[in-house]
Parts: structure tokens; sequence; C-alpha cells
């Protein structure tokens, strides 16, 4: 009995509000830093790369890949029209597709939405490109309850449409609304719809937010077009606030929370990155910088933090520097603007042309372990990975490849 409580225990470690850590229940994984439990990865390929399990014709769109409870949740675009849609993860049959709006337009980057799904015992929230706010009812789509983001709370969308993608905090959907009047960052209760605090005025922007604990306070930090912004998360009161304004307002990639009390935040257009600390006093916190280069500029892709190093995308190049200085360790061309993940030791490194490798963690350098063309262009959507799969997409298809050993 003993035994079998030291083992519950230890798998609750692994266990996030979201989802089991087999899973890949939201935006950038179990705990929203890219970051995957499993191990035993598959590291010596044929030319040819993983063996594909499936592949899936999918329309337009760059929304992240939700993996919960063997079913796969994203969105596309077909036509004029915007849909949720739910595959079953070791086939790709579909099993149910919900119109979640019209399809969104842009002729510079791509049409079709851009958040990535939420999953929640028994729904599932999606976040349209136009701002149509969902959650549905993960067995057959039904719709539990709904907003509109433009509408009800007069959200000016960002230039290339809604991207951030919701979080599940306790009870709360928190999403970053940009709604005026105190409204643009929004805690809906995640079962009636109804909203359980709005907070600040900020225009959105692109990343998706995160939750954090320093000083014994949990808190939700936002990365507008503003800058950084920290809020409680039981109620939406006012924390801090850290300036960081880029180009056209494209803060893009995730903040990276670097315990116990650090952040890292990247953005491109000749912006840069910068290390913050929080200091807790008198029960608000005061913002220290760390420091700032421009040696890690993300564009768009989310950067990874292991074991005192960050690997990421300065623009169109892949680097690893140190998280305590920004200093540079080393860098490889070749991806473009591609993405990455972290499993087993390794990075998984999907390029934009749809180049996919596997590349040690490590800051002594570049070693790619294995590589293979798995896709055509244009790729800016994170791998996922979930059970020993590995789900891809680009702006026409979606591919599941076997990366169990």
């Amino acid at each position: 009995m003993r035994i079998l409580m030291i083992t519950l225990s230890i798998s609750s470690l692994f266990l996030t509000g979201s989802g089991f850590a087999a899973d890949w229940p939201q935006w950038f994984g179990p705990n929203r830093d890219g970051i995957s439990f499993e191990t035993g990865v598959l590291k010596n390929w044929p030319d040819s790369g993983p063996a594909v399990l499936w592949r899936t014709p999918l329309g337009e769109g760059f929304s992240g890949i939700a993996i919960a409870r063997g079913a796969a949740y994203t969105m596309f675009a077909e036509g004029k029209d915007e849909y949720a849609v739910c595959l079953d993860a070791a086939t790709g049959e579909e099993r149910w597709r919900v119109k979640t709006g019209s399809n969104f337009s842009d002729w510079q980057g791509g049409n079709g939405p851009r958040a990535t799904p939420i999953i929640d015992k028994e729904r599932a929230f999606f976040l349209g490109a136009n701002g149509q706010l969902y959650a549905l009812n993960v067995e057959g789509g039904e719709t539990v309850w709904s907003h509109h983001l433009q509408t009800e709370y007069i959200s000016d969308p960002p230039h290339w449409g809604f991207s951030t993608s919701p979080l599940i905090e306790g009870d709360l959907l928190i999403v970053e609304v940009g709604g005026s009047s105190g409204k643009s960052f929004i805690a809906f209760d995640k079962t009636t719809g109804n909203v359980a605090w709005a907070s600040q005025d900020d225009a959105p922007s692109y990343a998706s937010p995160i939750a954090i604990t320093v000083s014994d306070v949990r808190q939700i930090v936002f990365f507008p077009a503003s800058g950084l912004v920290g809020v409680a998360a039981k109620d939406g009161r006012f924390l801090w606030r850290y300036p960081w304004q880029t180009g056209p307002d494209v803060n893009a990639a995730t903040p990276i929370f670097l315990p116990p009390d650090r952040l890292f935040i990247s953005s491109g257009y000749g912006k840069g990155a910068t290390v913050i600390q929080l200091i807790s006093q008198n029960d608000q916190f005061v913002v220290k910088k760390v420091w700032f280069n421009r040696s890690m500029k993300n564009h768009f892709a989310t950067s990874i933090h292991h074991e005192g190093h960050l690997y990421g995308f300065d623009n169109a190049i892949l680097k690893c520097i140190a998280a305590d200085t920004g200093q540079e360790q080393w860098r490889k061309r070749g991806f473009q603007k591609g993405s990455l993940i972290f499993a087993d030791g390794l990075l998984i490194v999907l390029g934009e042309q749809g180049k996919l490798a596997l590349v040690e963690a490590t800051p002594e350098a570049y070693i790619e372990k294995a590589s293979a063309q798995v896709l055509s262009p244009r790729c800016w959507t994170p791998p996922t990975l979930a059970n020993g799969r590995l789900y891809l997409r680009n702006h026409n298809e979606m591919v599941c490849l076997d990366l169990s050993r």
C-alpha cells in the first residue's frame, strides 16, 4: 500500500490542470513551455524520416495541435469558413467539425486561424482568428457557450488576427481579449462562460499568456503590444508592468518563466531579448532588468529553456544562448523561420520548408542526430509530441509520425 501511495504521489507531479503528461492538451505542451515529459524518442531515422502513421488533408491556418485522451484538436479554414476540428489521434479520421466563423484572410502571412485549442476534461476551447471564442463538448462538438470578442467587448483585433491561445487556470479560462474599458484580459468561468474578472486596457498582440508563481503569488503573465503585464490569477488585480513594444506591435513569442522569479521575452523587427526579475514589494512587484541584447530575436516562434540555456530562432537562425547572460553559445542556419520543442534531452526542430531534425540540447555545439524532409512549405506551427507520436502541419495537410523507439 505504501509503495502504491508513493507511486501515485510521483505520478501526480506530472499532471497539469488541463491533461495528463503523456498528452499535449494545449499551446506549447503540458506546462506551456514546449517541454515534453516523454522519453525513448527515436534517434536513428532512415533518410525518409520516421515512419508515417497517417496523413490527412487540412485546410488553411497555423493553429497548433492539442492531444487529449486519444483525440487531436486543431483549427483550419476551408473556402469562406473557419472550423474547429476533432480527429482520432491514432488514425487521423475526423470525428467532428464545427464552424466557428469566417475565414480570416491575410495576403502576407496566410489565411486561416492562428490560436491553439486547449482541452479540459469534457470541454475543448477554441479562439478563431476573428475573435469567436467557443467552448465545445469534446464528444460531439456541441456548443456549450460562446462569445464574440469584437462585438461583446469592443475588441480591436491585431493586424494578423487573434492569435493568442487561451489558458486554463483552475476554474477559469483566461483570454487576451484586447477589449476597451478595462477588458484587455478576461477570465471566463470555464463551465458557464460568465466573466469572472476583467483587467487592464492594453492593445492585443500575438503571444499566449502563462501562469506562474513568484513569492507565493499566483499570477497570469500577458505579453500584449505594450509589453509584459502581470495580474493576480484569482481576481485580475494589477501587479506589475514592463514596457516592451516591437515594430508593428508584434510581441508574438510566449514569455518563458525562469524559476524562481525571472522571465525571458524576445521579439523580432530588430528588438532583441531580455531577462527580467520580479521582486516582491508591498503587495506588488518591482521589475529589475537582468540583461538585454539582440542575440535572440524571436519573430514568432517561442524559445525553449533547458538547464540554464535558451534555444530558439533568432529570426531565421537557430541559436543557443546562456539564460543568465544572453551570451551566444552556437548558431545554425538552414531551417529559415522554424519552430522547436524539447523531449528526452533533444530539440525537435521543424524548419519553415518542412525539414525535421533532432538536435542535442547542449550548449557545447550544434549536434544533429537525425533529419529528414517530412512536409512541404509553409511550416510555421510548432510540433506536438504525445504518446510517442509526433504531429505536424503545414498549410495543406497534417501528418503523424512514429517517434517511439
